[in-house]
């Protein structure tokens, strides 16, 4: 069945454009105003346009476009600015491959699980968000997310470990078919969270369930709720690599702030704050920078890869979203957060034009390191000050999510409700149709 709707709603008002540097937390109007400079810059870096995805410049990796995807997503969400949502729906359109699902041939050759998955939080937001899907040729975003997570449990690896996702998926790329790293299975278990909010559906919430409690077993969250990188295979996954990275914490911090609200259950909020607690770790690098995000792995030692560069983009993203559904973390958030947004915003001032994004916050202005993962990480850890504010809704659930055909702001003509059917396994599974 296909519903119609008009909606009346006011534009949203013009959002000026302003320097990094003169960000007042405290006011949403500065925070919007920083990030679209941001964005601005942000997207510079991407060639694509509303017709074509292209990918990101060398040497970034395929995986990183749909983390941008992901961040855009977010910036047109808090800030309400939709200039760039017809680049974004294009791009995660582009890239659904052969089966719906996120396993592109071209990029097989890199692709892995923890690659899938990123690609997977920005399908499953473009969902919560009602964001416009305007091909008809392909399923709406819930389903695609649906499919998405089908392809990742197709892969729960019993060999060894007593279970678990293997970093890697195809024997062209070995160097990781050896090693069960925690992005990989965190974002598995954060799309399960999500997936069991959107649909209800208990499949997906038995996988989180399933997913947790398999990595606290193996040892990679630990009690204090560290989220070690991964283990080996052949080890038995007794071999814990003790490196931690910010966004895996924040990975599971989501899954689990999104189980609370889908279980009720208070162990859920437990072990979101434990992670939370424990993230403190990405923080105060000196005493004279107390409260500044850092990556603790590489940047002190400058041997931050271009990956890393990006992290604290998803750290970010992700704790601030949890926030949505344990408003108890807000007090934290705001503490270590404000902080690192304004630094952030000072750490922005140069280039040109005196709006690029430097790397090491903590150093109180510009650093001389730039790219997109420094982009990203500024854009992220500002923009999230607006959770919680303005008209920025919460991730909508069941029958709240529909598919909806036109862009404009928040409906509007061309809006059908969202298909709920699902298999035993969880997601629909849709079959290319020309």
């Amino acid at each position: 069945m296909v519903i119609f709707s008009k909606s009346i709603r006011p534009l949203a008002a013009a959002i000026t454009a302003l320097s990094p540097s003169t960000l007042n937390i405290s006011s949403p109007n500065s925070i919007k105003g920083v990030a679209k400079t941001i964005a601005a810059n942000t997207m510079s870096y991407y060639s694509g346009t509303p017709e074509k995805f292209v990918d990101l410049p060398q040497p970034h990796f395929w995986w990183q476009a749909g983390a941008l995807m992901g961040s855009m997503l977010d910036y047109s969400h808090y800030t309400g600015d939709k200039s760039y949502d017809k680049l974004i729906a294009r791009g995660l359109l582009d890239q659904v491959g052969p089966d719906f699902d996120y396993m592109l041939p071209s990029h097989f050759g890199q692709e892995g699980n923890d690659d899938q998955a990123f690609w997977g939080f920005a399908v499953m937001s473009a969902a919560e968000r009602n964001f416009p899907q305007p091909d008809e040729k392909v399923p709406g975003w819930l389903d695609l997310g649906q499919n998405l997570w089908n392809s990742l449990a197709g892969r729960w690896n019993t060999t060894a470990c007593g279970g678990g996702l293997l970093w890697q998926i195809f024997a062209s790329n070995p160097n990781g078919l050896d090693y069960k790293n925690t992005v990989s299975n965190g974002g598995f278990f954060q799309i399960s969270a999500r997936l069991a909010r959107a649909t209800g559906n208990k499949t997906y919430s038995e996988w989180a369930e399933k997913v947790w409690d398999w990595t606290e077993a193996v040892g990679l969250i630990d009690a204090e709720g560290n989220v070690y990188d991964g283990a080996h295979s052949r080890k038995n996954c007794t071999d814990t690599n003790p490196v931690t990275f910010s966004y895996s914490a924040s990975i599971y911090l989501f899954g689990a702030a999104v189980m609370a609200d889908v279980t009720g259950d208070k162990k859920w909020e437990g072990r979101a704050k434990r992670v939370l607690e424990a993230s403190r770790s990405f923080f105060s690098p000196f005493e004279n920078a107390t409260n500044v995000m850092y990556e603790h792995a590489c940047e002190q030692v400058d041997k931050c890869n271009q990956d890393m560069r990006s992290f604290k983009a998803y750290f970010s993203r992700f704790t601030y979203a949890a926030e949505w559904f344990l408003p108890g973390l807000k007090d934290t958030i705001g503490e270590l957060w404000g902080t690192s947004a304004k630094a952030a915003g000072k750490a922005c001032s140069g280039g040109k034009e005196g709006t690029q994004c430097g790397q090491k916050w903590y150093v109180g202005s510009f650093d001389g390191n730039s790219g997109l993962g420094e982009e990203m990480s500024a854009l992220e850890t500002i923009q999230g000050l607006l959770v919680g504010t303005g008209d920025a809704k919460m991730p909508l659930r069941g029958e709240e999510i529909k598919v909806v055909r036109t862009f404009g702001g928040g409906g509007g003509e061309g809006e059908r409700r969202q298909s709920a059917a699902v298999s035993k396994r969880g997601g629909r599974r849709y079959e290319r149709r020309d």
